[in-house]
C-alpha cells in the first residue's frame, strides 16, 4: 500500500470517529499538556489513538511525531516520519465551530523539505485534500491549484493569535489597505483552502507555528503551485523538532508576495 493511501485511509477513520463529537461535552476534558504544548482534549486523544491503532494494525514501519502523544517509535527500522496533528483547530472543535481538520504527512528524513505525502481532512464535512510529491494536489479526487490570476477581491489570511504588539504594528498597513482579511482558527485547513485557490496569501509571522500544524499543508501547497517562504523570504524549511517554531508566507506567485511585503512595515 502506498503511503498516500495509508494517510487517506486513516484520515477517513478519524472523520468517522470524531464527526459527531464537535460541540458536545465529550469533545472537551483536560488530559494535560501534550507534546506540542497545548492542553490535550478528548477529541484530540480519540483522533490520535485512531491513527496509532491503525498504523500498528498494518505494521507500518515509522516514527510518529504527534501533537499530543509526542514521538512514538513503531519500528526499529523506520521508513520515515508520520507528522500528525490529528485535530488542528481544537478550540473550534470543542466549541462546535465547523472549522477544524486532521493533518497527516510523511517525511523520509528529519526535514520539512523531505515531506513526500500529505492529507488534510475537513472534519466538519469530510472534504479531503491530499498531495504526493510530483503528482499534484487534489480535493476529493479533483485536481486543485492556487489562484494565480489577478483576484476580484484580494483575500489575505493572517494568523495573529497571540501576536506581539510589534508584529501587529508591522502588519497594520495590510489591514488598512483594501484587503479582505481572514483567519478561521485552523492553520492546516486554511493552507488547504489557499491551495484550492480560495485565498491569495496566507501569512503567519508570529514565530509560533509548529511543524505538525503545517506539514501536510506544505506539500499540498507546493503541489498546487504555490510559494512557501520563511520570514526572510527564503524557501521554507525546518527540522521536525517539537521545539522548532516557524514563521511563513504562502502566496500564489511572486507578484503577490512583492505587493504584500511592500505593505509590511520594516
Amino acid at each position: 500500500m502506498e503511503v498516500i493511501e495509508i494517510l487517506r485511509n486513516v484520515s477517513k477513520m478519524i472523520y468517522e470517529n470524531v464527526k459527531d463529537l464537535a460541540g458536545t461535552d465529550n469533545a472537551a476534558g483536560d488530559f494535560g499538556i501534550g507534546a506540542g504544548g497545548d492542553i490535550s482534549r478528548n477529541i484530540d486523544i480519540i483522533a490520535e489513538k485512531t491513527v496509532l491503532d491503525y498504523l500498528k494494525e498494518i505494521k507500518f514501519d515509522c516514527i510518529v511525531l504527534g501533537e499530543e502523544c509526542g514521538r512514538v517509535e513503531l519500528s526499529d527500522n523506520p521508513k520515515g516520519f508520520i507528522i500528525m496533528d490529528a485535530i488542528d483547530g481544537s478550540a473550534n472543535a470543542v466549541r462546535g465551530v465547523p472549522f477544524f481538520c486532521s493533518s497527516l504527512a510523511f517525511a523520509t528524513e528529519d526535514r520539512l523539505s523531505s515531506i513526500t505525502d500529505g492529507v488534510i481532512t475537513n472534519l466538519s464535512n469530510g472534504d479531503m485534500y491530499w498531495a504526493s510529491k510530483d503528482k499534484g494536489a487534489f480535493m476529493n479526487g479533483l485536481k486543485i491549484k492556487v489562484h494565480d490570476k489577478d483576484p476580484i477581491y484580494k483575500i489575505i489570511g493572517i494568523n495573529t493569535s497571540g501576536a506581539s504588539s510589534d508584529l501587529m504594528e508591522q502588519l497594520q498597513p495590510i489591514f488598512e489597505k483594501h484587503n479582505h482579511i481572514r483567519h478561521f482558527g485552523a492553520n492546516a485547513l486554511e493552507m488547504a483552502f489557499f491551495a484550492r485557490g480560495l485565498m491569495d496569501v496566507f501569512i503567519d509571522l508570529r514565530n509560533k507555528i509548529r511543524i505538525q500544524d503545517i506539514a501536510a499543508g506544505y506539500i499540498i501547497i507546493k503541489e498546487a503551485g504555490g510559494l512557501l517562504l520563511d520570514a526572510n523570504l527564503n524557501p521554507l524549511d525546518a527540522d521536525l523538532s517539537y521545539k522548532t517554531r516557524i514563521s511563513f508566507i504562502a502566496a500564489a506567485n511572486q507578484k503577490i508576495i512583492d505587493d504584500v511585503i511592500l505593505q509590511i512595515k520594516k
